[in-house]
């Protein structure tokens, strides 16, 4: 039987995968100085939609989850003023590279921790998220994006129009 709140956990689940993978796509335009349009709209969306319906899901109180899902909002944010109030002018570029960057880290940060969670075999690897495996995945995560956000910057100079 799904009940709503099965339902309500689903759809963040989706809009969460949706998320990672047109921030993904949107990082390799950022990469190759190509402003995608329909792709960053979708990142932004189901990015900032992730954040927000995983502050109704239980367990409730003030977690390590919410707080980054309270930061991920204020990166989104960020980012959207800087492509959409501001149109990537001067500093806003770079403001727009780093917050959506960090913004996408954030959610793939998330998806390993929840992939440690569920999949039984990382599962057994690191049972707490303390031990080396759950660290060094992590570490190296945390080390591809700050690589790619660099990269980004120094790349990205678009004549993106919105």
């Amino acid at each position: 039987m799904i009940t709503s709140e099965s339902l309500f956990l689903s759809v963040h689940v989706l809009l969460s995968l949706v998320g990672i993978l047109s921030g993904l796509i949107v990082l390799y335009g950022l990469l190759n100085s190509q402003p995608l349009r329909g792709w960053t709209a979708l990142f932004l969306s189901t990015s900032i939609l992730t954040s927000l319906t995983g502050f109704p899901l239980p367990p409730f109180g003030l977690d390590p989850a919410r707080v980054v899902g309270a930061i991920s909002l204020v990166l989104l944010g960020l980012a959207a003023i800087a492509l959409y109030s501001f149109s990537l002018a001067g500093l806003a570029r770079p403001i727009y590279i780093a917050s959506a960057t960090a913004a996408l880290y954030l959610n793939v940060f998330v998806g390993v921790a929840q992939a440690f969670q569920k999949v039984s075999l990382l599962s057994s690897l690191a049972p707490t998220q303390s031990e080396p495996p759950f660290l060094v995945a992590q570490t190296i995560v945390l080390a591809v994006f700050v690589l790619f956000g660099v990269l980004a910057v120094r790349r990205f100079h678009p004549g993106f129009q919105t």
